[in-house]
């Protein structure tokens, strides 16, 4: 178990990465055009650039985030649980989170086989929008593996 649990971070900080890398790109490419449009020769196809690095930042960082613990929670209630009841809570939220990240990833998975199917691209750029669609749809199946490692950390007393 505990070998899963390093490949899981060893994967989730691999794509945290990329998902840093894109948001580095982001923040270039903006400042970039910017600086080219004041001297009127914009870049072409920043909206498109700039739309799909997002797509990666979010879809990337996600697992990180959440092994990390960096995502919000309800600390005023959860303190007043006893500890027993934090872990039914928390293992209730996990397995609905499962849930919606698997629905989510898999309908990311079907969008991303009409997009090759239908071979629709961006205006400006011509780039295909289904590598995209299928590496959210992956990372929410990695999301997925993250809160069920959670869940045996939380029954085995390692989670708090």
């Amino acid at each position: 178990m505990e070998r899963l649990f390093d490949i899981l971070l060893k994967v989730s900080k691999i794509l945290g990465y990329i998902g840093c890398a894109a948001l580095t790109f982001m923040m270039f490419l903006t400042v970039a055009d910017v600086l080219m449009r004041a001297g009127g020769r914009p870049i072409l196809g920043t909206y498109e650039m700039v739309a799909f690095s997002l797509a990666i930042v979010i879809g990337f960082t996600i697992p990180k985030v959440s092994l990390d613990r960096g995502h919000v929670y309800m600390e005023v209630l959860l303190d007043r649980l006893s500890k027993r009841n934090r872990a039914i809570m928390n293992t209730f939220t996990r397995m609905m989170c499962i849930l919606l990240f698997v629905i989510v990833g898999y309908n990311l998975l079907l969008v991303g086989k009409d997009l090759r199917t239908s071979g629709e691209v961006s205006s400006t750029l011509k780039l295909p929008f289904f590598p995209i669609a299928y590496c959210v749809g992956v990372c929410c199946f990695v999301e997925c593996f993250v809160f069920i490692f959670q869940i045996v950390k939380i029954w085995r007393g390692q989670y708090e």
